[in-house]
């Protein structure tokens, strides 16, 4: 029996394409989201160390934890894989842009938590000083200041509007 023998010819646009896949998924890009360095409130206070002192609480101070941060990545962070890998087919492998919708997703997501966060009450003191019983949220700075960073290339996201929070 003779063997057959099939030529294929063109596809140079293919092989491109594939090989600047290739390239861009060795580049290594790096996604970071949270409260970037910077950020601080108007008397000069880090907005990461307070975040991370009301995700975490601290006993010593009688603040309790209140873990909006921790809790959003439990639930959110088993999908992350899927949407990535969807947001890399919709940008046409474009790692970078892929990244960049990511950290439109979690910070949001991040900015939702915060919102959504209700637990611990607070204490009658501080219902008393700030005006009203919500949670994590005072003056918006913590809200207003979740960004993300692609590669070193820093985006604020605007948080939403606050003032049917504050009652």
């Amino acid at each position: 029996m003779a063997a057959a023998l099939i030529e294929f010819t063109g596809g140079a646009k293919l092989q491109a394409a594939l090989e600047k896949i290739a390239d861009d998924a060795g580049k290594g890009k790096t996604l970071s989201v949270g409260f970037m360095s910077g950020a601080k409130y108007p008397d000069g206070t880090n907005v990461a160390m307070v975040a991370a002192i009301q995700n975490f609480g601290a006993p010593e101070a009688n603040i309790p934890a209140r873990p909006f941060f921790s809790n959003m990545v439990k639930a959110k962070s088993p999908g992350w894989g899927k949407d990535l890998g969807n947001a890399l087919v919709v940008t046409r492998f474009d790692g970078e842009t892929a990244l960049g919708l990511m950290g439109e997703v979690i910070g949001s997501d991040l900015q939702t938590s915060i919102i959504e966060t209700n637990e611990p009450e607070l204490s009658p003191a501080t219902i008393a000083a700030k005006g009203f019983a919500k949670p994590l949220i005072d003056t918006g700075v913590m809200l207003n200041s979740v960004s993300y960073d692609v590669d070193g290339e820093r985006t604020d996201m605007q948080g939403p509007d606050i003032s049917g929070l504050k009652s």
